[in-house]
């Protein structure tokens, strides 16, 4: 999280997702076509650690509906109601949710209604 969204910023989270979560070959990373995606070196860094590019199509916000759910489900469940909180805190509360609450126990439908944990820790053994 930063105080502004820029393809440097992009570069971090995507470094810091690869060194987390160490994904297999096939990684598929979609976007839509903000600058910060589409900037020649953040294209560049995702093709070098063997993932493809994804972008929606121009105008079509349906091509990315799962993520656009997600934000709806963090902003509903963690974000409204709360706007007195600094930077940090909301960076760190996002964190917590992520990794407890988001991540573990909540069930996707695109996922077989499996958690991302659950649906991750299966396509592991396959």
């Amino acid at each position: 999280m930063g105080g502004r969204l820029t393809g440097e910023l992009t570069q971090q989270a995507l470094q810091m997702a690869l060194q987390r979560r160490h994904p297999k070959l096939g990684l598929l990373h979609h976007s839509d076509r903000g600058s910060q995606y589409a900037a020649l070196a953040s294209q560049q860094a995702r093709t070098a650690a063997g993932i493809t590019v994804s972008m929606s199509r121009k105008g079509n916000c349906g091509d990315h509906a799962c993520v656009e759910s997600f934000f709806g489900t963090v902003k509903r469940e963690l974000i409204q109601h709360r706007l007195d909180r600094t930077r940090e805190e909301v960076r760190q509360e996002i964190f917590e949710y992520l990794e407890v609450v988001y991540n573990r126990r909540r069930r996707h439908s695109t996922l077989g209604y499996r958690s991302p944990a659950e649906f991750e820790a299966r396509a592991a053994v396959a």
